[in-house]
């Protein structure tokens, strides 16, 4: 049985989940920001840096198989414990293997590390996330993403600088994986041990944590989680589309410089994180289920924009309103998924799963495309995906006494 937590312990427990986004944000922006310095450190082409990048995507998704596990055996507060520890160790290893040895072979080894335990962390971190929104009582879960948003930033700035001071790709990520091996302890000592999230609790048995697994399995069978997939697939979709392939849309589409093509990826990731900071009492006010149709409707529209805009100033107000559009989807789709207390590690990881299997499938597939059509009409699949997630919206509704989501439109 647990127990009932104090307002100061659900306060740190919520700083806590903060801090760990922010970690998992800089540690992958840091990794990011010097892929020019490891593809020149290990003298390798373009091809054999896709080939790291597809080994990291690769173990992503082994992690994403493997969280539901996880869960179940140790529950989420140890399980984003171990998988953050996996994380940092696996930024370390590229450190070395990018810069100190150099060695192509152990750098896949650490990409591999860092895929797998970031996996296993976004899962957990948004099980938490989810539980303790409960706890709150108000919508959550866009501000902890909007602190991932901010940890990219910051480890983007980071990169930025260490390039500029010419320190090497090594010490960098050494100092940035003990960075978040650290922090993510000190965090985790804030979670509570909850049954809600899967923790294990006394007289835990074999047969208790197999009946665990067979429940997290039913949750596959329910259609409001593959319904609330569909609302997180089309803004992971319009979210990871953006990141990966807006500034070559700027640069071939509409004839931009690769600085505009920058520009334009900074106007869409503020436009997505002011959003994400201040989307909490907007859903409170107005509900899960409206907010999502309003910005569904933004984002195709925006993107239709950036798409048909016979200027580049134009564009970029579509730019804008696509990342207004594209920054709820993903959190309120996971703070849904919790609504049920009993089921909310299993529903959580599985509408998460749905959703990063499409940031992590969705820019290849639409590079494929682009091969064939070119960019800017490639562009015209998310307009149709975001208007499936808006179709969707529905099944965000909060069920029966959910404390979240629902909104509240009368007060003022």
């Amino acid at each position: 049985m647990q127990e009932t937590l104090t307002r100061s312990q659900i306060v740190r427990w919520r700083n806590a989940i903060f801090a760990i986004f922010l970690a998992t944000g800089i540690g992958f922006a840091s990794w990011a920001s010097r892929i020019p310095a490891v593809k020149v450190n290990l003298d390798i082409n373009d091809f054999q840096l896709g080939i790291l990048l597809f080994i990291s995507g690769a173990a992503s998704v082994i992690g994403l198989s493997l969280a539901n596990l996880i869960l179940v055996r140790w529950g989420a507060r140890i399980g984003m414990l171990m998988s953050l520890a996996t994380f940092g160790i696996g930024i370390g290893i590229v450190g070395f293997g990018a810069d100190a040895v150099p060695s192509y072979a152990l750098t896949a080894v650490g990409l591999a590390l860092m895929g797998m335990g970031l996996a296993i962390t976004d899962i957990m971190m948004n099980v938490e996330g989810a539980a303790n929104e409960q706890a709150i009582g108000k919508t959550m879960m866009p501000l902890f993403h909007a602190l991932f948003s901010l940890g990219t930033v910051a480890g983007a700035g980071i990169g930025v600088a260490m390039a500029a001071w010419q320190i090497g790709v090594g010490p960098h990520l050494w100092s940035i994986g003990v960075i978040v091996i650290i922090l993510g302890a000190v965090a985790v000592r804030s979670v509570p041990n909850r049954e809600t999230v899967d923790d294990p609790q006394p007289g835990d048995s074999a047969i208790t944590r197999r009946e665990k697994f067979i429940e997290a399995l039913r949750v596959w069978r329910e259609p409001r989680i593959y319904f609330i997939g569909v609302i997180m697939l089309g803004m992971a979709f319009a979210e990871g589309g953006a990141n990966d392939w807006l500034p070559l849309a700027v640069v071939d589409g509409h004839d931009g410089t690769e600085a505009q093509g920058a520009i334009a990826l900074t106007v869409f990731s503020i436009a997505m994180t002011v959003v994400r900071a201040i989307g909490g009492p907007i859903v409170d006010r107005f509900g899960r289920v409206w907010t999502l149709r309003v910005l569904a409707i933004a984002a195709s529209g925006g993107l239709v924009l950036f798409i048909l805009a016979p200027n580049l100033p134009l564009a970029l107000v579509g730019v804008a309103f696509w990342g207004i559009g594209a920054s709820l989807g993903f959190p309120l789709g996971m703070s849904a998924a919790a609504d049920d207390p009993a089921r909310a590690a299993a529903s959580v990881s599985a509408a998460a799963t749905i959703g990063y299997i499409a940031f992590l499938c969705g820019p290849p597939v639409l590079g494929w495309v682009s091969h064939q059509v070119g960019l800017l009409p490639t562009l015209w699949i998310l307009v149709v995906l975001i208007a499936l997630s808006g179709l969707a919206s529905g099944a965000a509704k909060p069920i029966a006494g959910s404390k979240v989501g629902a909104g509240h439109p009368g007060e003022h």
